[in-house]
């Protein structure tokens, strides 16, 4: 697969493997950020991997610029095949679906003409990926949800979402690891952090890490969280 290359102002250069989201575009988009950050170029200020892109932040001198950064990602590139196989995490997400920690589940079971057991199911069953990080601190947009539960954003957005809620926009679904507005369907809540400002990396959770969702009761939820943020 062609790598485009492109500046983004004058301290960023973006390599874009496509245009559509797919198993191999997003495969290719962690092995290249695997191999920029092995090679630990010191220029490099920060790599950001999104669906299809990689966006390299760099610091510019007057001998190292848009075009030599460019040539310096290409050989490091060139060197080992970038399409090899990463290795990747599966990280279970327990969540306490409906009531009052998943205010949209009806919503979307209705919208889907399922039962709300149904929509559990379905959300629970599958094994997802984490195709990239971002809108808020630590925020999964995670892909692979079954279409049979997919429901539009809310028409209204919430102006404060808990942390740790779990929702579904569109065929995405992905989990709040703050507090924030948003307009995703809330159908659910985990009482695991995702976002760990204390850690030195501060995301639970990595583009290209595997996601499985399990279902977990009231109580389970309420012990849970009274033993992790009895001290927050």
């Amino acid at each position: 697969m062609d790598i485009n290359y492109s500046p983004l102002g004058d301290e960023a250069i973006v390599l874009e493997v496509g245009q559509e989201i797919t198993k191999e575009s997003t495969s290719l988009v962690r092995s290249i950020t695997k191999r920029i950050e092995q090679a630990s170029i010191e220029s490099v200020v920060e790599v950001i991997p999104a669906f299809t892109t990689v966006t390299v932040f760099y610091k510019v001198t007057v001998d190292h610029q848009f075009e030599d950064m460019k040539n310096l990602l290409k050989n490091i590139l060139l060197e080992k095949n970038v399409s090899e196989t990463v290795e990747q995490r599966t990280i279970e997400i327990p969540v306490c679906y409906g009531g009052e920690h998943g205010p949209d589940l009806e919503f979307v079971a209705s919208h889907n003409q399922l039962s709300v057991e149904e929509v559990i199911a379905i959300h629970s069953s599958s094994t997802y990926e984490v195709n990239m990080i971002g809108f808020a601190p630590g925020f999964p947009f995670i892909g692979g949800m079954s279409e049979k539960i997919a429901a539009p954003r809310r028409s209204t957005p919430r102006l404060r979402i808990p942390e740790r809620s779990v929702g579904i926009a569109g065929m995405q679904t992905g989990v709040y690891p703050i507090e924030t507005p948003g307009g995703w369907q809330l159908i659910g809540r985990t009482p695991m952090d995702l976002f760990l400002p204390n850690e030195d990396i501060p995301s639970l959770l990595q583009a290209g890490d595997f996601i499985v969702f399990k279902p977990i009761t009231e109580t389970e939820y309420a012990e849970w969280e009274e033993k992790t943020h009895a001290a927050d």
